[in-house]
This record gives structure tokens, sequence and C-alpha cells, in this order.
């Protein structure tokens, strides 16, 4: 049997290794150093200032009991469970309106991609201006027909405002993963299905998500890092005067223990667990797209 491809011989090799060499250099250091460093410094206790003291798994020990942890993991839980749902449905239905054969179609998946490619800080500052109680755009609307303004950015109503950004920002991505899984499939089977007597409706369900699984959990999988890694928007628009936030989620509230308070083992040990819960999940969906993605 005939190898495909070619590999490298002699002294292309030696030039091979020099090419990848301040890549894997980066990659070692960058990645797999950071990951170490963060394991290691889970712990300790330390402060930045004073040399840092063995504490063993105290850290991780310590957070069943860590209101604000509970109350930031409580609140990414949720902010997954209705973020993850809304980003996948939307930006399917957005895909296959956006794969037909219409007038300025590739203006339109510009227009649904713009959001990606955009600063969040800009985003962020202008959805603050949308959201504000007393000079929004929203409640200016709803007081022109007599409603009372909203918080929309308060305790009650930060987690879906925040979601509704997050969704807002997350369909162009979903949008172009979806259309390369809709174009690759072929047409001679939505013309068999058409021969068959099926609708519209009855082909999406029965040919266009089949076919889409391994899309589909793809893009799973990184609408539950993003909304796990979720920090720009909530910065931005949950940010109280005092440093913390109206709707605390993990990251933001990583990021306040160890560079507001300065407890780098304990910010360190939320890191881990972080990354265990989204390795975690990635391998259910992996497992779930290995036993129905793929059996198509």
């Amino acid at each position: 049997m005939s190898q495909i491809g070619v590999s490298p011989r002699g002294a292309e090799r030696f030039w091979v290794i020099v090419l990848l060499l301040p890549t894997l250099l980066g990659l070692a250091l960058g990645a797999f150093g950071s990951i170490a460093a963060t394991i290691g410094i889970s712990l300790f206790q330390w402060d930045l200032l004073s040399p840092a003291k063995w504490v063993g798994f105290d850290n991780y020990l310590a957070l069943p009991e860590n209101r604000n942890f509970l109350k930031a993991l409580g609140n990414t839980a949720l902010f997954s469970a209705i973020y993850v749902p809304a980003t996948l449905s939307i930006s399917l239905v957005v895909a296959v309106l956006l794969n037909q054969r219409i007038r300025g179609v590739s203006l339109f998946r510009l227009i649904y991609f713009i959001p990606v490619v955009t600063s969040p800080t800009a985003v962020g500052l202008v959805w603050t201006w949308i959201y504000s109680k007393d000079k929004g755009v929203l409640n200016a609307i709803i007081t022109t027909f007599g409603g009372d303004p909203v918080h929309w950015l308060g305790s009650d109503m930060a987690l879906y405002s925040v979601v509704i950004v997050n969704v807002w920002g997350a369909i162009g991505e979903g949008m172009i993963i979806f259309l390369g899984g809709l174009q690759a499939i072929p047409r001679d089977v939505y013309e068999a299905a058409t021969i068959d007597g099926a609708s519209r409706f009855q082909q999406f369900l029965a040919v266009t998500i089949p076919m889409l699984l391994p899309s589909i959990f793809f893009q799973a999988v990184l609408c539950t890092i993003h909304a796990f890694q979720a920090f720009d928007y909530v910065y931005i628009l949950t940010q109280t005067g005092n440093g913390g936030s109206s709707l605390p989620m993990l990251v933001f509230n990583i990021y306040r223990e160890g560079f507001n308070y300065f407890r780098m083992g304990n910010a360190s040990a939320q890191s881990v667990v972080l990354a265990v819960i989204v390795l975690s999940l990635t391998l259910i969906y992996s497992r779930l797209n290995k036993r129905w993605g793929q059996q198509r």
C-alpha cells in the first residue's frame, strides 16, 4: 500500500525542527508551562508580596465553604444553560436562512459575522448605554409607551441582559460553522426527500439535523467553553462601584480573587476547578459525538 504524503529526510528533518522550534517552545512555556504554574500556585498561600506558604490542598478544601465561589459557579451554570442552547438554535436558524440562493446573501453573512471580530470593549460600552436605567435606549422606548424604567443590569435582570449580549456576539461564529456543514450536505439527498413527499420542515428534521450533528456537537463544545470563560461583557456590563459585580461569574471571581484581593492560591485553585469542569464537559460532548454524531 502506497503511503500518502511526503516525510522529511536527512537534513530536511533538521530544518523542520528548527522552523517548528519557536512554536513548540511557545506551546511548552505558554500553554503547558502556565498550566503547571497554576496547579503549583494553587497549593500555596501567596499574595505576590510575601513569600509563598505551602498549604497543600487547603485552597481546594475551602472552596465548598466559599460563598463567592459557589455563587459564581451557580451563575455560570445558569448562564451556560441559557447561553448554549440559545446560541446553537439561533445560529442554526440564521445559517439555514443564509444558505439560500438570494440576492445579497454575502452581505447578510458579513453583517451577522461583524460582532465576532468587533472589540468586546466597544460592544460592551454600546450595550451599557442601551441598558442604562436613566438614559438607555430600551428604557426610553418603554417609558414612551407608558411603562416604568427597568434596571437591566441590576441583580434581578443582569443574567438575562448579559446572555442576550453574549448570544448576539456569538451568532456569527456558529453561523459560519453551520454554513460549512450545510454546504457539505449533498443536494441529491434533499431531492430524494422531495420526491418522497417530505416538506421543507420534514427535510430539516430528517435530513439537515442528522447530517449536521458533528457540526452541532463541535459548536456545542465551543459554546460551552465560551460560556464558562465569559468575562469581557460580564466585567464591562455588570461591574459595580466597589469592584464587585451584579452578576459574579467564575472567571470574574477568579480575576477578583487574584488581582483585587491578591489571593493567588485561591484564584489558581478556582482556575483548576474551572479547567476540570470544561474538560469534563468536552469529554462528554466527545463521547456523545462518537455515539450519535458519527452514526449518520
